[in-house]
């Protein structure tokens, strides 16, 4: 039975969420957690994530801070680097074409690395992401791209745990209760009407925090905002995304802001279902075509592939995947990169094809032209320059030479067999657009005023993430801003509790 009045509202039960509902705990106020879904279904997006989290680190004494189970083999056997500020900073503005907000980029980029350590406070576990961000290369592995960190047992792992540290610290938690609409009036936000069990009631608070996800899994906005034909993109994530937090915040009179014709999209199995799957979660992503190449329905490769390190070009080309004909592409390996492939392509629910010849390969791939197919395989070949050699663990400047659309790193052949391929369509993530917070994570307004007693975190934000992002942001946004909306919800309802 839901309350009929409480301190602090969070609507949405994912890792923004719950970091928010943990940091208005601090203030000893009482919250009340709403989630939409049904608890089996629970945790928004957070729960559909490999949990992979970008910090600021400067060496390996940082990580041991949020990872004591760090052994010394490991320590040893092990490049970690780092990742400071500055480079945290870099990528965020190069991704973002110098677009983002840069207040909340520098809070984001300088709170990551305090954000995590309070939640592994909280009892979040995390662990090197080996396998996924790093090669063994001469006996040692080495980490790339700046992201090193996943929560333990990935984003089912984080929600649980998260869930966990909720209980333990006295907020409750409220399932199937869909947050209709925001109670408020010229003095600002005072609670939320709640649908559940077939009713609707209302819930007073002192403060509210709407942290419920973007839009991508209603199919009248990504094609309202994003454009034609993204009602044929598949959802990563869960199906309950639908926009609610961001619409209430506008009907409240919230300032849009961001990048609404933007979004997170990646290469997804071609035969995925429409929304994501618990039971594969994010295993339907296909994350290692810069070992091969992709090829289009008219037998063409339409994209770098080695522009850059994965975790900087996946969350863009899902947008490319979905411009070609047909909305789909295979990704073409041969032998020689097979044990580079991530373990998503060893899972038994995925569309592949494997051959022995390259001309039977071609016959394979379905509705692709076999013939065109073949040519563009036979000219990537001639032009790799095999002088340069192989490392994966770098940029490494083995290129094609004279192609219309170049290969710029890890630029292999492909003609050891055997050939796999396999077959990707676009797989939305999350929305770029949102409302527009001030760095206290208050909901402005279109007047430009904070509207009082409203909070937002996560990806109904708008103003971070333009066009593309760095890999292990997203978590990492929600983190940091849902700690900051928590605490000044948690804040101002102490007050008016005095």
């Amino acid at each position: 039975m839901l309350p009929a009045e409480t301190d602090v509202v969070v609507v949405g039960a994912g890792n923004a969420a719950f970091c928010a509902a943990l940091s208005a705990a601090e203030h000893g106020v009482r919250v009340l957690v709403l989630e939409r879904s049904p608890e089996e279904e629970a945790g928004g997006n957070s729960r559909f994530t490999a949990g992979a989290m970008r910090c600021v680190y400067d060496g390996v004494d940082d990580l041991r801070a949020i990872m004591p189970d760090l052994t010394d083999d490991e320590i040893r056997n092990t490049d970690f680097g780092s990742y400071t500020e500055e480079r945290f900073f870099d990528d965020m503005a190069r991704l973002t074409e110098y677009r983002a907000d840069p207040d909340l980029v520098e809070l984001l980029v300088k709170r990551s690395r305090e954000t995590m350590r309070w939640m592994r406070g909280k009892g979040v576990r995390f662990q090197p992401i080996y396998g996924r961000q790093a090669f063994k290369v001469d006996g040692k592995f080495k980490f790339w791209g700046g992201l090193t960190v996943e929560a333990w047992g990935g984003g089912p792992g984080l929600v649980a745990s998260l869930t966990d540290a909720a209980k333990r610290n006295g907020i409750t938690v409220a399932y199937g209760a869909r947050a209709a609409s925001l109670i408020h009036d010229d003095g600002g936000v005072r609670g939320v009407r709640v649908r559940q069990n077939g009713k609707t009631r209302e819930v007073a608070a002192k403060s509210v925090v709407l942290a419920a996800g973007g839009f991508q899994a209603n199919a009248e906005w990504r094609t309202r905002y994003l454009g034609p034909g993204w009602d044929l993109a598949k959802v990563r994530g869960t199906r309950f995304n639908t926009g609610d937090g961001i619409r209430m915040a506008l009907e409240a009179g919230a300032m849009p802001t961001g990048n609404w014709s933007g979004c997170h999209a990646v290469g997804w199995d071609r035969n995925a279902s429409e929304f994501g799957d618990l039971d594969v979660g994010d295993n339907f992503q296909k994350h290692s075509y810069p070992f091969g190449i992709m090829i289009n329905a008219n037998g063409d490769r339409f994209v770098d592939e080695g522009a850059d390190f994965r975790n900087y070009t996946y969350a863009k080309y899902g947008r490319v995947i979905l411009a070609q004909p047909g909305q789909f592409a295979w990704q073409v390996f041969d032998r020689k990169v097979l044990y580079l492939l991530r373990d998503e392509y060893r899972i038994k629910r995925v569309t592949k094809v494997s051959a022995a010849t390259l001309e039977e390969l071609v016959q394979k791939l379905d509705d692709v032209d076999p013939a065109r197919a073949l040519q563009t395989i036979t000219a990537y070949n001639s032009a790799v320059r095999k002088d340069v050699p192989f490392n994966p663990n770098v940029k490494d400047s083995r290129s094609t030479v004279g192609l219309p659309v170049p290969k710029s790193n890890w630029a292999n052949t492909i003609e050891e067999p055997p050939f796999e391929a396999y077959a990707v369509t676009c797989g939305i993530t999350f929305t770029f657009g949102g409302v527009r917070i001030d760095p206290g994570a208050r909901v402005i307004d279109t007047e430009g005023q904070p509207i009082p007693g409203l909070f937002a975190a996560g990806e109904m934000v708008g103003g971070i993430f333009y066009f593309n992002y760095p890999g292990g942001t997203g978590l990492m946004n929600g983190a940091v801003f849902g700690r900051i909306a928590g605490a000044s919800a948690g804040e101002r309802a102490h007050g008016l509790n005095s």
